[in-house]
């Protein structure tokens, strides 16, 4: 029998030819969705590749230490930034010549970026990577949603894309891990190349064409959104840095809160916003919302913290550390694989749950990290609980907020998706650095003590933001009750 929340994630979308892709045959519709979750791909491996190759970009371009950060932030600060902004461009421009633009200048950024021969020049090539990434991004969500407008189907791609999204975490730190032990930290820029120029052929190619909806963009939502989400960024990052404490961090956040109040009332006005605020209505939306920006915020840290213990701490090669990181991936994988079918069947409260639990377990774990520890079985454990939980907590979190949206508003309710992930997964980063910062400074003895009581710590700080992913998945209503 079929379980009601398959009507709910279709009830509310109204197949109209003027607006949706046409349908598309099943081969075609297979390079479709091969080639935008390949792009999907690339755009979040960008987040994390760059990691474990970051030792040998310092000495071959002669960063400063604290220079060297930006070799991230640069990314994140664009690529947050500007999401929003990408995600209604591609709804009132076309959303496939932004996706194509997108795609077409993340690849050539990432080949500029490779032949950098300075600092400077890297960064700037870094900048361009994350507005073609922000170009592209959500307008590949909004894609997928029209072009796959059967729910079963839609719930299968919308899956794949939620499991994609965040085992490309994972799998950032294992091709970066190869790339920079076998070749050099340039390949972990080059391996873009030939995937982006096969992405762009193919969306050329095999992209429908969907109706344009001519209208006046919303500026003044689009330039508050996009420099307050952009001073929020900046401020977590600055805080991450230098601390809490610093005017650089107060006044970006300062900023950023007031631009982004602004922004609210700005949308609560306009009659074409940048962001419909209808969308935060739906219960189950506002809730997946909510732990769009919270799973993010909790489970960065392992990635941040675990790269250092197991290359400082452990004595991981880059190779090594990426490939500690494989059960995480393989869990997220298989994962992704059942939500479309345990989604229609028990509904998003007993998966998010579930999740949130595992990611608690898992982050509770590692708080018992010391200088004995090793891989196997204690940081092989918190992998694993560690990939069921975000595969749970986060697969369903995107067919809940895409299955239901209007066709014309899929890219606006995309960018505001990836908007919160990312702006979730910078705060956490600077919160938990700010505690792991604290902490090592209280612990004194070596320097091992205080680096392995600063990360225990940071790891209980995010279990206590993971158990507030958990109080927000009680929040989702009763699959039965859903109609």
């Amino acid at each position: 029998m079929e379980h009601p929340l398959s009507t709910t994630l279709s009830s509310n979308v109204a197949v109209d030819p003027r607006i949706d892709a046409p349908p598309t045959r099943p081969l075609r519709a297979n390079i479709v969705l091969v080639t935008l979750l390949t792009c999907q791909l690339m755009i979040v491996l960008d987040i994390t590749v760059m990691n474990v190759a970051l030792p040998r970009i310092q000495h071959d371009l002669h960063f400063s230490a604290t220079g060297l950060s930006w070799v991230m932030n640069a990314y994140t600060l664009a690529f947050g930034g500007l999401l929003l902004l990408g995600g209604r461009a591609g709804d009132l421009l076309g959303r496939r010549n932004l996706f194509i633009a997108g795609a077409a200048l993340f690849t050539l950024a990432s080949l500029a970026g490779g032949l950098a021969p300075s600092a400077g020049l890297l960064l700037a090539a870094r900048v361009l990577q994350g507005i073609g990434g922000a170009m592209a991004g959500p307008n590949t969500l909004a894609l997928l949603t029209t072009t796959f407008s059967e729910p079963k189907a839609r719930i299968r791609v919308l899956a794949l894309f939620s499991g994609m999204s965040s085992a490309g975490f994972a799998i950032g730190l294992i091709v970066g891990g190869l790339l920079t032990e076998w070749l050099s930290w340039r390949s972990v820029l080059f391996i873009n190349v030939p995937f982006g120029i096969v992405v762009v052929a193919l969306a050329l190619r095999y992209l429908p064409v969907a109706q344009r909806h001519p209208t006046r963009l919303d500026l003044p939502g689009a330039v508050t959104a996009t420099t307050g989400v952009a001073a929020l960024v900046y401020g977590f990052i600055s805080a991450a840095s230098h601390g809490w404490g610093t005017p650089a961090t107060d006044i970006s956040l300062a900023a950023g809160s007031a631009l982004i109040a602004a922004f609210l009332v700005i949308e609560s006005r306009a009659a074409k916003p940048l962001l419909p605020l209808r969308l935060f209505t739906d219960r189950n939306r506002a809730a997946a919302y909510a732990n769009m920006f919270l799973v993010p915020m909790a489970g960065t840290s392992m990635f941040f913290f675990l790269t250092q213990f197991l290359q400082d701490i452990l004595g991981l090669s880059a190779l090594a550390t990426g490939f500690a990181f494989l059960p995480t991936a393989l869990l997220m994988f298989s994962i992704i694989r059942t939500i479309p079918r345990l989604l229609p069947r028990f509904g998003p409260k007993p998966l998010t749950m579930a999740g949130a639990a595992f990611l608690v377990a898992g982050l509770l774990v590692l708080t018992q990290l010391s200088g004995d520890s090793g891989y196997f079985p204690l940081l092989f454990l918190a992998m694993v609980l560690m990939g069921c939980g975000m595969g749970l907590a986060i697969s369903p979190l995107n067919v809940i907020i895409m299955s239901n949206v209007d066709p014309h508003e899929a890219g606006a309710a995309g960018g505001a998706m990836q908007t919160l992930q990312q702006t979730g997964a910078s705060l956490g980063l600077a919160i938990l650095v700010t505690v792991f910062g604290t902490a090592s400074r209280a612990a004194g003895g070596s320097a091992q003590h205080a680096l392995i009581s600063g990360m225990t710590t940071a790891f209980a700080a995010a279990a206590g933001i993971a158990a507030l992913t958990f109080l927000v998945a009680l929040t989702f209503r009763n699959p039965r009750a859903v109609r």
